[in-house]
């Protein structure tokens, strides 16, 4: 359990990182999270690990597949839940999905109220808490609220995956 808790925590880190700095989930940290995953629970767990896993990657991918498809979110986001799917399995990555959808609501309405002020201020604070010392500018960090994008899905992801772990220790 831990090995899979320090998997996510790590995964989701990285892509909380890049989607802020670049609205971006790179392709080689889902395929190598989703390939990871699969080969960590097949040599721990034999064949039932490796449908557990594949079970979890389902659930995390075809949902979001969806919101895709209607442009609600990026193909990286998908993938990035896929990936975590096969690491979590199928409950937890469903819990954290609807905790991220929750808090997705949440931030859009904060953006549609404050004007997106409020959230670049929270944005700010969540780049001078996971990376402190980092080299890029700040401006970098928030391309996404300048050019009138939509906010990274990862902002709502990163305090649904605390959530699910708070109420699932």
């Amino acid at each position: 359990m831990v090995v899979v808790t320090i998997a996510a925590l790590l995964i989701l880190s990285i892509a909380l990182i890049t989607d802020i700095r670049k609205q971006l989930i790179p392709n080689w940290l889902t395929a190598c999270s989703f390939t990871l995953g699969v080969a960590y629970h097949a040599i721990a767990n034999g064949v039932e690990g490796w449908i557990w896993t594949l079970g979890g990657a389902a659930v995390g991918f075809f949902p979001l597949l969806i919101l895709y498809i209607l442009k609600g979110i990026g193909a990286g986001d998908v993938k990035l839940f896929g990936a975590i799917g096969a690491w979590i399995g199928m409950l937890w990555v469903a819990q954290l999905m609807l905790y991220s959808i929750l808090y997705a609501g949440a931030i859009a309405v904060l953006l549609l109220v404050t004007r997106r002020t409020f959230v670049k201020n929270i944005a700010l604070a969540i780049v001078a808490i996971v990376a402190p010392n980092v080299s890029w500018s700040k401006g970098e960090w928030l391309s996404w609220a300048k050019s009138g994008k939509s906010f990274p899905f990862m902002l709502a992801v990163a305090p649904g995956a605390v959530t699910l772990w708070i109420t699932s220790y």
